[in-house]
């Protein structure tokens, strides 16, 4: 053992004369260093492969960003926007991945799909189609329109839903546009109803004015179309009031006055007006919100979604195509509009018109 441990001790220096042990041990380390060598050779290879692989691949936080500066750029997405991406994951389509981004800002969350190549130097936008259904048909079973008022032939072939506010000064450009003139060309073929939309983050009183005119529907429908007359035309007698106690008496006299030149139980109609129950309002927003209404006026027609207040001509257009569809005859046209400007954004859109 001595021996041994001078040996192993002093490498460099002549060595004695080996034992049969020592010799055995000697005529081993040619074998045992060709050994170490090639396992060293395999190891390194497959280090080299592996490091090979993940040149090809960014690492995820750097893909992301990437990705993030890059969705930044092309949809001109504000700082104040949280961008959130996906890990990419295998999808239907040869060489591409599929990322999922959402953009969360204002309280509000959107969602996409992209492609991402294998080799991660293409985005592509991915917008899959389902042509098995038709979205207006879509549109229209995500609507309860039952027990809503109803203006023109309530057994038409033609629908006109629109998402209303009453303190909106667009609601009201559009609402006198429909009645009476295109009631009166149209009334015969077309069905028009009304769902609430309010947007009470801007409109201190459309919530009230919407349950009035609700608790008025719920007695008749002609009260019901005659406030929302009154109201969308002379919004002002309600704005010229200070403060939103007295806006909101204002209304209820309004509704009282108006509920007066009909058979409506007004004993029963003040209960509900002074109940102030909201539950039917705040349904029917949340309808719209499933339907992409983010502002109003927003009307579907058979199911299209058209928002913003549009001149007389237009909704002329609109409404004809939709009869042509259905195969009703397009009423005869009528008076040539005078020139109309083009029609401002809607107000509270929270998506730029």
């Amino acid at each position: 053992m001595l021996y041994l441990r001078q040996t192993r001790s002093c490498r460099f220096g002549a060595n004695p004369p080996a034992s049969a042990l020592s010799r055995e041990i000697i005529d081993q380390l040619p074998m045992f260093r060709r050994f170490l060598v090639t396992s060293c050779k395999r190891t390194f290879l497959f280090f080299l492969l592996i490091c090979l692989g993940c040149s090809a691949q960014l690492a995820p936080s750097d893909l992301a960003l990437r990705i993030e500066r890059q969705l930044r750029v092309s949809y001109s997405v504000p700082p104040t926007v949280k961008v959130v991406i996906s890990p990419p994951r295998a999808s239907e389509f040869p060489n591409y991945d599929a990322v999922t981004v959402v953009f969360d800002g204002d309280g509000k969350k959107q969602t996409y799909e992209f492609l991402l190549s294998k080799d991660q130097k293409t985005l592509l936008r991915m917008t899959k189609m389902d042509l098995s259904k038709d979205p207006y048909a879509e549109n229209v079973k995500k609507m309860d329109v039952k027990g809503r008022p109803v203006r023109g032939n309530p057994n038409a072939k033609v629908v006109v839903v629109n998402y209303d506010d009453f303190e909106c000064p667009y609601c009201s450009r559009v609402h006198q546009t429909l009645f009476p003139e295109l009631l009166k060309e149209y009334g015969d073929r077309i069905a028009f109803i009304y769902k609430d939309f309010p947007l009470s983050e801007i409109h201190p009183w459309a919530i009230h004015a919407a349950v009035n005119a609700n608790c008025l529907a719920a007695q008749s429908n002609d009260a019901y179309w005659d406030f929302a007359d009154y109201i969308h035309t002379n919004q002002q007698v309600v704005n010229s009031e200070k403060g939103r106690d007295n806006q909101f008496a204002a209304l209820d006299r309004i509704t009282l006055t108006e509920a007066g030149k009909f058979r409506v139980d007004t004993a029963k109609l003040q209960v509900c007006i002074k109940a102030q129950s909201d539950d039917a309002v705040k349904a029917s927003v949340k309808e719209g919100e499933s339907l992409g209404v983010s502002g109003t006026p927003t009307m579907f027609v058979n199911g299209q979604m058209i928002d913003g207040a549009r001149p007389a001509a237009e909704f002329r257009s609109l409404f004809d195509d939709a009869l042509h569809q259905a195969g009703v005859t397009v009423p005869h046209a009528g008076p040539a509009s005078a020139a109309t400007p083009s029609p401002a954004p809607a107000s509270g859109s929270i998506v730029p018109r």
